[in-house]
């Protein structure tokens, strides 16, 4: 439901959802915050988002046994100018690892993955490997020069991610 409010060109100016509490707060869910993730930046990347109330389990018959929340979600128009696709393989890499973003880039599996992409891309533009390449070296450079290789997903906001995505991006890293 989500995915087709925020994803696919539509005349949905807004929509009010009624939520399990839970997932309505990660919807909302600030830099900082525990319940910030990854549905919570994609969302408000593609999304204003607000929780306009709190339904208590007692107004159902029968009573779910959970919580439940209004949420009021209103696509923005324009979106912004990001390809999706990019966007969700840097959250999902960035949120997998509880730790820092050096933990989470110096996996085995994001490593070899970035390193496919990049020699891709490479290779689509007719463009050598440099020799004695790391793409781990690369992405540890990247991370350095825009002060993040400490940083926490859970404690960086939209823009952060933005400024990040645009430096990956610009050294011909690609998530997709």
């Amino acid at each position: 439901m989500l995915e087709k409010l925020t994803l696919r060109p539509t005349d949905v100016v807004l929509e009010i959802v009624l939520e399990q509490r839970e997932f309505a707060q990660r919807l909302v869910a600030k830099p900082g915050d525990k319940l910030y993730c990854r549905l919570s930046i994609n969302t408000q990347l593609l999304a204003r988002v607000d929780m306009l109330m709190k339904v208590g389990k007692n107004n159902f018959k029968p009573p779910p046994k959970v919580e439940s929340s209004v949420v009021r979600l209103e696509p923005k128009n324009p979106p912004p100018p990001v390809n999706f696709t990019e966007w969700d393989g840097l959250a999902r890499i960035a949120f997998c690892a509880k730790t820092n973003f050096n933990a989470a880039f110096k996996m085995n599996s994001v490593i070899e993955m970035l390193e496919k992409n990049y020699k891709l891309y490479l290779s689509i533009r007719n463009m050598p490997v440099e020799e004695n390449f790391s793409m781990q070296e690369k992405v540890i450079g990247i991370l350095t020069n825009l002060n993040m290789e400490t940083a926490r997903a859970r404690s960086m906001d939209l823009d952060d991610f933005m400024r990040l995505l645009l430096a990956f991006n610009s050294e011909g890293i690609h998530f997709n």
